[in-house]
């Protein structure tokens, strides 16, 4: 891979400080070819899928990609808008939000979103907040419950662009949010938000994206991140154990996965006389295809099916104020000891001083 070409460096450069929000990603549009090149780039990553590549490369190339990109592309269609994607169009909206409350805070830094797969990649925003100056860079991948299939692969695609680049920004990132006071509030103020406007379930369905449960005994803390998540949701909302539930979807193959799974468990509750449910996804902070249309299409198909009478999906916090809020207090928490204030910056004339210095001692920049 060749090096990018970089910007020059100029002696005294002024500190900038930048936040790079990441997603999972999205296809460019819902057709088979932009799913093949999206599931091709998504399901190729070691992180996501933990099988030997001499093993699985055959199978993914040879008949998934063959098969599951026409099967794809219409779910997407089913859930595609005016703007597009809308994870993208979400996360879009989320990082000009945060970029406005962040500044009303005093905070003077640039804000942009890429997507670990997809456009805009990780890599190109990183390009983009290097030319635009940036000397300190915060990454924070949008997943609440930290996963080594999520986080941790965020990080190797940033740590991938840093091989390329000879001058480093300095980065920090944030590992996971899970129980942060006032993201827990804003997803039960969400919830309460529903019930007011739409009345209460009989019973509160806490979905979280699956993981195979081997994960857990590899020692990743998906699983118990995600339950205290929904612990401390229920605990907000001042509901007993009998009154949620904790589940996971989106199971993939045949290995046994995190149990309870999202669809039987709806099946299950339809069958045993439970008639209304609400459905929330905790784990997701913008609604995407696992919400959208596995939630609140096939899980709803799913529990009407077996004799359920109402089924309501909870948005997930998208652009509610409350989530920006909670998103900017945890942003400045990990800013800490960086210069992100106008007060703090070099004036003009401190940089002209600096650079004439520096010129003096033979530096051309």
């Amino acid at each position: 891979m060749s090096v990018a070409k970089e910007p020059p460096y100029t002696h005294g450069q002024l500190p900038r400080t930048a936040v790079l929000l990441v997603n999972l990603g999205t296809p460019e549009a819902p057709t088979p070819a932009a799913l093949r090149r999206y599931l091709g780039q998504f399901l190729s990553d070691p992180r996501v899928v933990e099988i030997p590549r001499a093993v699985w490369m055959p199978i993914l190339h040879g008949i998934i990609l063959r098969v599951r990109p026409a099967k794809s592309a219409a779910k997407y269609a089913s859930i595609w808008t005016p703007e597009g994607s809308p994870l993208r169009a979400w996360t879009e909206k989320q990082a000009t939000l945060l970029q406005g409350f962040l500044g009303e805070a005093g905070h003077q830094v640039v804000v942009r979103h890429a997507m670990r797969y997809g456009q805009p990649s990780v890599a190109s925003q990183l390009d983009a907040l290097k030319t635009e100056g940036a000397t300190r860079v915060l990454v924070v991948p949008m997943y609440p419950q930290y996963s080594g299939a999520t986080t941790a692969s965020v990080m190797d695609e940033v740590f991938a662009w840093g091989r390329q680049t000879r001058l480093l920004p300095e980065l920090r990132h944030i590992n996971h949010f899970h129980d942060d006071p006032a993201y827990i509030e804003s997803l039960a103020a969400s919830v309460r938000d529903h019930w007011q406007t739409h009345g209460r379930g009989d019973r509160l369905v806490m979905s979280f994206h699956g993981m195979p449960e081997r994960t857990l005994h590899l020692g990743d803390p998906y699983h118990c991140e995600c339950q205290k998540t929904g612990r401390l949701v229920a605990e907000r909302l001042g509901l007993t154990k009998e009154q949620y539930v904790v589940t996971f979807q989106s199971r993939f193959g045949k290995a046994k996965w995190l149990e309870p799974y999202t669809e039987p468990t709806l099946i299950k509750l339809a069958r045993e006389g439970v008639k209304k449910v609400d459905v929330v996804c905790p784990g997701f902070v913008a609604d995407c295809i696992e919400t959208l249309e596995e939630i609140a299409m096939e899980g709803k198909q799913a529990f009407l099916k077996n004799g359920g009478q109402a089924f309501q999906y909870i948005p997930c916090v998208n652009d509610r104020l409350d989530w920006i809020r909670a998103l900017s207090g945890i942003v400045q928490q990990h800013m800490q000891g960086w210069p992100t204030q106008a007060a703090l910056q070099p004036t003009t004339e401190a940089l002209t001083m600096q650079q004439a210095r520096a010129r003096a001692l033979g530096c051309p920049h």
